[in-house]
């Protein structure tokens, strides 16, 4: 439950290698066909520019990010203290049946009753415990979602004067080469602070 960011991090890198793939694809049958026609293939390379940042550098210093992970942090200590109230009903009637019957104070009719009613204990159990879980599953979701479209429009908006083609998240095993004149990670999380700074304010 902890792993929201990253499995958010998965998505958006298999996002960006698809996107590079379908670039690179596109380029070269464009490049083919410009060559047919004897034109030059390289003439508007130069334009094509990738930037990166790495997301464990945003995770350790974008300030909402540790933010959201404190939240999720109390979120998690509240479901799981709901889930101990939850089973505490359950618990108690069951120890009153063994107590009754150390006791020699159980009854036919306790006999008869006892996997009826905590049956029920256990179906309402069930219930409340699937709608913390979906209450808990959404609140990670949105919060993880926020952080990533903060990010996406602070891209959008820095990028106006950049001019990048892509900007991608780096993750290891994924990219085996980069060139650190496109490291952006720097510029992404003080312009991400100090413009979370400013709307905290």
């Amino acid at each position: 439950m902890k792993n929201g960011l990253l499995v958010w991090n998965i998505v958006l890198t298999v996002i960006a290698g698809y996107l590079l793939f379908s670039h690179f694809g596109g380029k070269q049958k464009t490049a083919g066909s410009k060559n047919t026609a004897g034109r030059d293939s390289t003439a508007n390379s130069s334009a094509f520019r990738i930037a990166y940042f790495v997301m464990d550098s945003i995770e350790n210093n974008f300030v909402m990010v540790k933010d959201v992970k404190e939240e999720i942090t109390k979120r998690e200590e509240e479901y799981n203290n709901s889930l101990s109230k939850l089973e505490y009903p359950y618990q108690k009637k069951l120890q009153e049946y063994r107590d009754k019957e150390k006791n020699g104070t159980l009854t036919q009719a306790d006999v008869e009753q006892a996997p009826m009613v905590l049956k029920q204990l256990e179906e309402k159990i069930r219930g409340l415990k699937l709608s913390l879980d979906q209450e808990y599953q959404d609140f990670v979701m949105r919060r993880n979602l926020n952080v990533k479209k903060k990010i996406e429009d602070f891209l959008i908006e820095y990028n106006k004067t950049r001019n990048f083609s892509y900007i991608v998240s780096y993750e290891q095993g994924l990219f085996y080469y980069k060139d650190t004149a496109y490291n952006i990670t720097s510029d992404l999380v003080k312009g991400l602070n100090d413009e979370y700074k400013t709307k905290k304010d």
